[in-house]
């Protein structure tokens, strides 16, 4: 449908496969299938849970908010909760404001979960989009640490509106609702300025991480994983270089599912654990950037 090939993606993106949900698969659907797996590895039931914080730009609906599609599908009782958009950093955002909750006191579980569908919101004929989503999900269960345990340390957030234009979905919202105009011109895919994105992406985001660790009296040398947003292989080394973290110290599964938006952090994380990089008392550092444009980093002990 465009002119690319196998080769032309790897070098500039380095993806080598995506994952494509179903035609009746929806963002709902993945969302409720990362949270039973992420119940059952935890041993409770979802009627154990205080709230469900569903990270995504691409919900079944504007509304009902998918958290609640996702409460009744699991049977989670008394629970309450909200959808969190905020682009590629949807998740990162997530964690901290879960992490917030439970560390005031008010909930002692809060499941966040990032899930997204980008392949329906993506235009097929558009090379500089359609090389770089897949569709995926995953979930955390955030718990207030124990005795001894430090688990979440800090974050550093920002948002930079003049970004906007550069990577968006134009159609759709109050600003320019559905029309034939809208279809027909294909505004309801996803456009990017991909060398700003870039550039912004690889300034900030090793900035934000810096400034994060600083703030608590720490360097890279104390950090065991850094987990970054998959967006770009090369925007991960960039980032990398500029914080002097060696390769073996960041987990790069991007050539597995190519960008995912809100399940690159939980996919990632995933990975690592089950790669043996992350173990209990473990410093790892989380960043992402995305749409709007957001940033941020997030630092945690691990404590699992």
């Amino acid at each position: 449908m465009v002119d690319t090939s196998d080769q032309w993606i790897v070098e500039r993106t380095g993806i080598h496969t995506r994952h494509i949900a179903a035609p009746d698969m929806a963002t709902s659907d993945m969302a409720v299938e990362a949270a039973q797996a992420a119940l059952a590895q935890r041993g409770i039931e979802a009627s154990d849970l205080d709230a469900i914080i569903v990270c995504t730009v691409t919900p079944d609906h504007l509304f009902p908010s998918t958290a609640c599609l996702v409460q009744d599908r699991l049977g989670a009782k008394n629970v309450w909760g909200f959808d969190l958009i905020s682009a590629c950093c949807s998740f990162l955002y997530g964690m901290t404001t879960a992490a917030s909750l439970v560390g005031s006191g008010l909930h002692n579980r809060v499941m966040v979960i990032g899930s997204d569908t980008m392949s329906r919101i993506i235009d097929y004929t558009d090379r500089s989009t359609c090389v770089l989503f897949g569709d995926g999900a995953g979930a955390f269960i955030m718990e207030p640490a124990a005795e001894g345990e430090v688990g979440f340390v800090g974050h550093k957030h920002m948002i930079d509106g003049s970004g906007a234009p550069v990577l968006r979905m134009p159609a759709g919202g109050s600003r320019m609702p559905p029309s034939h105009e809208t279809v027909d011109k294909r505004l309801h895919y996803v456009k990017q300025e991909g060398q700003a994105v870039f550039k912004f992406a690889v300034k900030h985001m090793g900035e934000v991480s810096a400034q994060v660790l600083a703030e608590h009296g720490m360097t890279t040398d104390d950090i065991a994983l850094m987990v970054p947003h998959q967006a770009n292989l090369r925007i991960i080394k960039a980032c990398a270089e500029r914080l002097k973290l060696p390769p073996e110290r960041i987990i790069v599964d991007i050539q597995k599912y190519g960008n995912t938006t809100s399940g690159t952090l939980p996919l990632a994380t995933r990975d690592a654990v089950e790669q043996g990089m992350l173990k209990k008392g473990d410093y790892v550092l989380f960043a992402a950037v995305g749409a709007g444009f957001t940033v941020g980093a997030s630092l945690w002990r691990w404590e699992i």
